[in-house]
C-alpha cells in the first residue's frame, strides 16, 4: 500500500495532476479518482473485514466519511448508540442484517438503512462475502476503525482471524474508549426476527429519525436526462448530508451535468457502479472513470461530467444539498423506474432560479 495521497503511475495523459488516480486519498484539499478496492485501509482488531476509506476527516471537513467494508460473515459487533454520531448502510454485494430501535431489516444490493444519533442498532454481515460503502458523520468517528488497525497482506480481507486479532475493546483502544468514540454499547434481549419489507420501507420521511429504504423505491427526479433518487436528503440527516443514486445515458447527448458546476461548499464523493463517464474539473481535460472507481470532488471545484455509456449508474455522497438537490429542485418527479426514453426538456429560467438558491454557479 502506497504512502498516503500517493499516486498512481501510468498513462498521465489520462489521469492529470488536477485529478489523479490515486492509491490513497489526497490530504492536500485536491479532487482524486481511487478504486473501490483501494483507498486507506484498516482492518481493526477484532474484526475479519477490510475498510477502504475513500474520503474522511482528511477530505471533508470532518463533515462526513464514505468507504468500503468487505467481509465475511461476523457477529463481532454488539449493540450500541451514538450520542453524535450518524450512521447509513448501503449494500453492494451479499447480504447485511441490520437492527435498529426495535426493527430488523435484511438488506441485500441497493437497500439502505438510516440510523440517527441516540438509536440502538446492530449492522451483521451475513458473508460468505458482503461488501457495503457506508456513510458516518461526523467523519472522524471512524477513528474507532484506525486506531486499532492491525496489518495484514490479505488481497482483499483477513477471512480467518487470528490471534492478534483477538481482544476487548478496553484491551485495543482504553478504557475510556465509549466515551472517546462515541460508542456506547446496549443490552437488547427477545430480538424478533427481520421482518419483511413492507410499503412504509418504500417512503423516506420528512425528519431526521430511524428507517429503512428497499432497493429502487423512493421519490425519484429527472432533470434533463439525469435522474437522481434519493436515500437520504438533508431534511433526513440534520442538514449534514445527502446520498443519492445518480442515473443517465449517453443517448440523450450533453446534460446538466455536462456544464460547468461550481458547488462552494459542498463537497462530492461519486460510486460507479455502471458504466463510465468523463469527469472534468477546474477547464482541465476529461478523466475518464470507470465502474468500480470512486471519484472525490473537493468544495469549490469547478466541475463538469460527460456520461459516455449507454447505462452510468454512480451514489453521490455529498456534504450538503449537492447534485441530489439541484436535480430535485429543478427537474419533475418520474413515475417510472427505468430511464425515460427521452429527456425531459430543461426549464432554464427554473435552473437559474435553483442554482441562486442553492448558492451553486453553472455556466455552459
Amino acid at each position: 500500500m502506497g504512502e498516503r495521497g500517493s499516486t498512481l503511475q501510468g498513462d498521465s495523459s489520462r489521469s492529470p495532476a488536477a485529478l489523479p488516480r490515486v492509491e490513497t486519498p489526497r490530504t492536500d484539499g485536491g479532487c482524486y479518482i481511487v478504486n473501490r478496492m483501494d483507498g486507506d485501509i484498516m482492518s481493526p482488531a477484532t474484526s475479519r473485514g477490510a475498510f477502504h476509506m475513500y474520503a474522511s476527516q482528511f477530505q471533508t471537513e470532518n463533515s462526513f466519511s464514505v468507504f468500503g467494508w468487505d467481509g465475511p460473515f461476523t457477529d463481532s459487533q454488539g449493540y450500541h448508540h451514538h450520542l453524535l454520531t450518524h450512521d447509513c448502510f448501503l449494500i453492494t454485494e451479499g447480504a447485511m442484517l441490520v437492527y435498529c430501535d426495535g426493527e430488523s431489516r435484511m438488506l441485500y444490493p441497493g437497500d439502505f438503512a438510516s440510523v440517527p444519533p441516540g438509536y440502538v442498532h446492530k449492522p451483521t454481515p451475513q458473508g460468505p462475502i458482503t461488501r457495503a460503502v457506508p456513510l458516518i458523520s461526523p467523519a472522524d468517528w471512524v477513528d474507532f476503525f484506525r486506531d486499532r488497525t492491525v496489518p495484514f497482506d490479505n488481497v482483499m480481507f483477513p477471512e480467518f482471524q487470528g490471534e492478534e486479532r483477538k481482544g476487548t475493546m478496553a484491551e485495543v483502544l482504553g478504557e475510556d474508549w465509549k466515551e472517546k468514540y462515541d460508542t456506547y454499547p446496549d443490552v437488547v434481549e427477545n430480538v424478533s426476527e427481520p421482518a419483511a419489507w413492507s410499503k412504509k420501507d418504500a417512503v423516506i420521511p420528512n425528519e431526521t429519525k430511524p428507517y429503512f429504504l428497499k432497493f429502487n423505491t423512493g421519490p425519484r427526479w429527472v432533470l434533463g436526462g439525469v435522474t437522481s433518487r434519493p436515500f437520504i436528503t438533508t431534511k433526513q440527516s440534520a442538514n449534514k448530508f445527502s446520498i443519492s443514486s445518480i442515473e443517465a445515458s449517453s443517448v440523450f447527448g450533453p446534460t446538466v451535468l455536462s456544464r460547468k458546476i461550481t458547488f462552494p461548499k459542498i463537497h462530492h464523493v461519486f460510486i460507479i457502479l455502471d458504466g463510465w463517464m468523463d469527469v472534468s474539473i477546474n477547464n482541465e481535460a476529461p478523466v475518464r472513470a470507470f465502474a468500480g472507481e470512486v471519484v472525490f470532488l473537493a468544495a469549490n471545484t469547478t466541475f463538469s461530467i460527460s456520461f459516455e455509456n449507454k447505462y452510468v449508474r454512480f451514489w453521490s455522497y455529498t456534504s450538503g444539498d449537492g447534485i441530489e438537490a439541484l436535480i430535485q429542485e429543478a427537474g419533475e418527479t418520474i413515475a417510472g423506474a427505468a430511464l425515460p426514453d427521452k429527456a425531459p426538456d430543461v426549464d432554464e429560467k427554473k435552473l437559474r432560479a435553483v442554482a441562486e438558491k442553492l448558492g451553486i454557479r453553472i455556466d455552459e
